[in-house]
């Protein structure tokens, strides 16, 4: 049955697909490619941390693509997005990049993504430009302008702002040091345990 007036708004990296950037670090070798918002809470902070050592280490957006195409989705997580879809609507917010992410999005049969975009210059990434600060936030805070209730689920400091914006925020898998800041939200280690306080929310629409 499709539940109407509700929003459920997931994290990709972390939740639904392995972290790129790691995934980067460990095919090329370059361990200061493993930070991400976990470590780093700042995005610009990160991002251009990053760009300096893509330009440092020559990387090339076509080599990090090869590394995304041998990726696959976390375990469950396609029929996760599948049971999710058919109790309500699901947006993918996520502070990737539409270069990295839609043969990841293919894989789970395209559902909404809203993210950002790369300048690339001679395969080179030169630069990166958000839709908008802080847009997990932002389009919870506008989905309630539209009268929708919204689930929340992320696992790193860049969800926390989604999080506390949604009507019910979950983390899924979410380390330690990011849990610690946050303890009002619950905490759940796999798909089955996420749907259960999706499910305990929705019983109370």
């Amino acid at each position: 049955m499709f539940t109407k007036q509700c929003v459920v708004t997931l994290d990709m990296e972390g939740v639904l697909t392995p972290e790129i950037w790691i995934a980067v670090a460990e095919k090329t070798g370059i361990p200061d490619l493993r930070l991400t918002t976990r470590d780093i809470q700042d995005y610009n902070e990160l991002m251009r941390g990053r760009l300096r050592i893509l330009a440092r280490e020559h990387l090339t957006l076509s080599m990090i693509q090869k590394v995304i195409a041998s990726l696959g989705l976390l375990d469950g997580a396609k029929d996760f997005v599948d049971k999710l879809r058919d109790e309500a609507q699901v947006i993918i917010l996520t502070d990737t990049f539409q270069e990295f992410a839609y043969p990841l999005i293919k894989m789970m049969g395209m559902p909404t993504i809203f993210c950002h975009n790369l300048t690339v210059k001679n395969d080179h990434i030169t630069s990166y430009h958000l839709r908008i600060q802080d847009q997990k936030r932002a389009t919870v805070k506008a989905l309630h302008s539209l009268n929708f209730k919204v689930f929340a689920s992320g696992d790193s400091f860049n969800d926390t702002g989604m999080l506390l914006e949604a009507d019910q925020g979950a983390f899924f898998r979410a380390p330690a040091n990011v849990t610690a800041q946050f303890p009002q939200f619950p905490t759940t280690q796999n798909y089955d345990e996420l749907l259960r306080v999706f499910h305990e929310f929705q019983a109370k629409l």
